[in-house]
């Protein structure tokens, strides 16, 4: 049922007091999930969304988007296997973006994803120093 709203939580944390929002759409999300482990192990409280339609999600109620994206959660980053355009809207400006703006390459897809940055330790890093950046400013 989640799914037909657009964009869902699909994994947080226990207690609600969530320091970061991971946001994937797709073959990301696996990566967004094994980000969650490290993360954790570093008492970093995250919230997991799975958002496969901003179109969808847009067609919900304005609650129900902002139970998905608390406007107290500034530190979010969106997981994109292509470009980032589109995505500011739901990262706001104290967000970050891990995605492809380019093409022409071409290897195998394992090999592509890690080139382009889409491992668990790449969003953790990224993660990390988002964290740090906005909480001094």
């Amino acid at each position: 049922d989640e799914l037909k709203k657009g964009a869902y939580i699909l994994s947080d944390f226990e207690n609600n007091n969530t320091d970061l929002i991971l946001i994937s759409s797709g073959s990301e999300v696996s990566l967004i999930v094994e980000a969650k482990e490290q993360l954790m192990k570093k008492n970093i409280s995250v919230r997991l969304v799975s958002m496969p339609s901003w179109e969808l999600f847009e067609s919900q109620t304005e609650e129900y988007r902002n139970s998905v994206f608390p406007s107290t959660v500034k530190n979010r980053i969106a997981v994109e296997a292509g470009i980032s355009q589109g995505w500011h809207r739901y990262i706001g400006e104290n967000g970050d973006i891990i995605s492809i703006e380019r093409f022409g390459a071409s290897a195998p897809g394992e090999v592509m994803m890690k080139e382009f940055g889409f491992t668990s330790e790449n969003i953790c890093k990224h993660a990390l120093a988002l964290l740090k950046k906005n909480k001094h400013d």
